[in-house]
């Protein structure tokens, strides 16, 4: 079987890559579609499949730049030809799922989520932009709504990564998609026999949409122990924050071993942004670490309340601070049983994954035959 991968972007490695690597294990021969390729950047990752790239490759400092080429994205992936393909696989948050396939050749698409910045963040990115911005946003994002509506409708199958995404592609483009949890590597982190410690922990990369203010904030007026594991453009803002608090630490960027020796000790993960899935909250599970979660989006499907973690229902302060207070009431009670929340993370496992998206790939495939 010939297989084309149509992936929006290979300029940094991260998990949307790491997505891609998964669907390769799948299909190792198969050959990668995508907008722009930053070898230098994604170093060896791909280099035993062929590559193709749009005619944006060719506009200089493309690499860089492409997120301001985005009125030429759908033009761009409806170029490639797939002629001579038996099947499609795009892996999409952006503009990869709008190619155009032969109507005997099935494209499943598994959608991250449909785009934020022409849909439900639309309003958020352009109050925060300034008035150039602002004048373009208003000029060309109706059409790229109306493209990605019209394009949405000639997928095949649609995947998407969580019930929280699944909706957001039934709101925009009236498709029903077929959920499948994405993989998490959990055996990168494993529990240990290590007695748990008074502090508590926030990781990811620190981006405001992150909110690792929030835990910050909660643990000052608490006088709770935090360590805060990322690095990222909010970094000096977090610090300000946190200034001449000394139960508030920084390690910066940190390995795989140093990430996870916190997670095995610390009491909980918090958690404080609005993620479609999200894998920090089940890596921490993975530890038996219990997590206390924003409970909007994808950590509502992850995590399970008042046995693997707990939500708080607003993205404030006070919120999480109740939280965190109710946690350590019910973790005095025993109520969050490391196994069963090792079990709970075990359950996202690569080969559940494969079996799950195999099936789907199948049902596309016989759909696509002419009786």
């Amino acid at each position: 079987m010939k297989v084309a991968i149509v992936h929006d972007w290979l300029v940094n490695y991260g998990g949307a890559e790491l997505f891609v690597e998964y669907l390769l294990k799948i299909y190792p021969d198969a050959e990668i579609f995508t907008l722009v390729y930053n070898r230098k950047k994604i170093g060896n990752h791909f280099t035993n499949n062929t590559i193709h790239t749009s005619f944006v490759q060719k506009i200089a400092f493309s690499s860089k730049l492409y997120t301001k080429l985005l009125t030429l994205m759908p033009k761009a992936f409806e170029s490639f030809d797939f002629t001579g393909f038996d099947l499609v696989i795009s892996s999409s948050s952006c503009c990869a799922k709008g190619i155009i396939t032969p109507p005997y050749v099935p494209h499943v698409a598994f959608i991250h989520s449909p785009m934020r910045y022409a849909w439900d963040l639309f309003f958020d990115y352009r109050k925060k932009s300034g008035r150039i911005t602002r004048f373009f946003m208003n000029k060309w994002i109706p059409a790229l709504r109306l493209w990605d509506y019209v394009s949405s409708q000639r997928i095949d199958t649609i995947i998407a990564n969580s019930k929280f995404i699944a909706r957001r592609i039934k709101k925009f483009w009236n498709r029903d998609a077929r959920v499948i949890y994405l993989p998490v590597d959990v055996s990168r982190f494993n529990p240990c026999d290590k007695p748990r410690e008074d502090f508590y922990v926030a990781f990811s990369r620190l981006v405001p949409y992150k909110r690792i203010d929030l835990a910050i904030s909660a643990c000052k007026l608490l006088g709770k122990k935090l360590v805060v594991i990322g690095a990222g453009s909010e970094m000096e803002n977090l610090k300000k924050l946190a200034e001449g608090n000394k139960n508030i630490t920084f390690l910066g960027r940190a390995s795989d071993q140093v990430l996870e020796d916190h997670l095995q000790r610390c009491k909980a993960l918090l958690f404080c942004a609005e993620e479609d899935f999200g894998f920090v909250p089940l890596e921490a599970q993975a530890c038996g670490t219990p997590v206390i979660a924003y409970g909007r989006g994808g950590a509502l499907e992850t995590v399970i309340s008042e046995k693997t973690g707990l939500f708080f229902e607003q993205q404030t302060t006070d919120s999480l601070a109740q939280a965190i207070e109710k946690f350590e009431e019910l973790n005095a009670q025993n109520k969050f049983v490391k196994e069963e929340i090792i079990e709970h993370a075990r359950s996202f496992t690569e080969d559940r994954f494969q079996k799950e998206f195999k099936e789907a790939v199948q049902d596309a495939v016989e759909r696509a035959r002419v009786k």
